[in-house]
């Protein structure tokens, strides 16, 4: 929710290959959630190259099945100018595409 409303704000798009969980404090802390596991099976059999998880998680990497690690890129974000940098297309490309579009 957090990306999807910071993208409609700076007119940056999000990345099609990218999956995301976590929860967001107040104060713009990542923090972590459950299910590590199952959220990136599912990842992987969608299709989705990279996985965003709240780096309080990395514990949990080593449940993850060596094929599902080795099928996407994991970032661990600790806040949300991780999550940002991360599931947002820089903003000079997106600049860039909306122009040649129109």
């Amino acid at each position: 929710m957090f990306i999807a409303l910071t993208s409609l704000l700076t007119g940056r798009t999000v990345k099609s290959d990218t999956a995301m969980t976590g929860e967001i404090s107040l104060r713009g802390l990542v923090l972590p959630i459950g299910g590590v596991k199952n959220k990136v099976l599912a990842a992987v059999r969608a299709g989705i190259t990279t996985v965003m998880l709240p780096a309080r998680n990395k514990k949990d990497y080593e449940d993850v099945p060596e094929a599902a690690r080795e099928a996407v890129r994991f970032v661990w974000m600790s806040t949300v100018d991780d999550a940002i940098e991360a599931a947002l297309e820089p903003a000079a490309e997106t600049a860039g595409a909306i122009a040649s579009a129109g």
